[in-house]
């Protein structure tokens, strides 16, 4: 993986899909307009920065993924696995849809969603050239969103699974990430005989490995394990360089992650 700087704007590539045909970036929290605290470069107008703002904000970072003309596509995030796919930007004007993946073929299109300890997931299927994304919470991750967009790609463009290349994006550590019952409950439901490789205990405290999850629901879902790169940058540890809702106790903003065919 690499920093990319453009002016004060700041974002991580990974190598996995560094030299293919798309622009893909994680966005750190630098090089923006926002007052703290969501300093700086803050892509949500739901923690209460200004809509002002988040709109330049979002146009430097596309000014910074590329230089080519590009409309942003981007949905109100609720934590489920529900994809949408779009072959056109959206409005200012145009209501988001609610959603947790999106995927798209039109290189007019750049496919935005935003984070703050969630899971970031990109997908890229080169043999028909699409992409997608993902946002996977603990609720997102047992709903399996990361599935449901593999299957929405093939279902859309014809996607043969094992020609997918993922990438699992800064996100929480389970080092950071102690869980319940109720989150404990869940993944065992979900995950069955595999909840013992995502579920880690230690001194009574059960942690979720988002990261170890999301690799499994991938590969379950015909993704090659040397396909996947998992950036294993944990928010949490490092809030200075990205947005943590539970480092920061609620009080911070959200990262992009951004993907587009050239």
């Amino acid at each position: 993986m690499r920093y990319v700087s453009s002016g004060e704007v700041r974002f991580l590539k990974a190598d996995l899909l560094d030299t293919e045909p798309i622009f893909h970036g994680f966005f750190t929290r630098h090089g923006g307009v926002s007052p703290s605290p969501w300093a700086s470069l803050n892509m949500a107008t739901s923690v209460g920065d200004s809509r002002e703002n988040v709109l330049e904000n979002r146009a430097r970072a596309l000014r910074a993924l590329t230089p080519e003309p590009r409309g942003i596509f981007d949905v109100w995030q609720v934590h489920s696995n529900r994809v949408v796919y779009t072959r056109q930007p959206r409005s200012l004007g145009e209501p988001h849809q609610q959603a947790d993946a999106i995927i798209t073929d039109n290189p007019e299109v750049v496919l935005l969603m935003m984070f703050a300890d969630c899971v970031p997931i990109l997908l890229f299927d080169p043999g028909h050239h699409a992409v997608g994304i993902a946002h996977a919470g603990w609720k997102g991750t047992v709903a399996k969103v990361a599935r449901e967009s593999v299957l929405s790609m093939k279902q859309a463009f014809g996607t043969k699974p094992e020609d997918l290349l993922a990438v699992i994006g800064p996100s929480i550590c389970p080092e950071h990430y102690a869980v319940g019952s109720e989150v404990t409950h869940a993944v065992r439901e979900a995950f069955g005989n595999d909840s013992s490789e995502v579920l880690l205990q230690e001194n009574g405290v059960i942690s979720l490995d988002l990261w170890r999850a999301n690799q499994i629901i991938l590969t379950q879902a015909g993704v090659l394990a040397d396909h996947i790169q998992t950036v294993e940058i944990c928010t949490a540890e490092h809030t200075r360089d990205w947005y943590s809702h539970r480092a920061e106790m609620g009080k911070t903003g959200r990262f992009a992650a951004m993907i587009g065919l050239r």
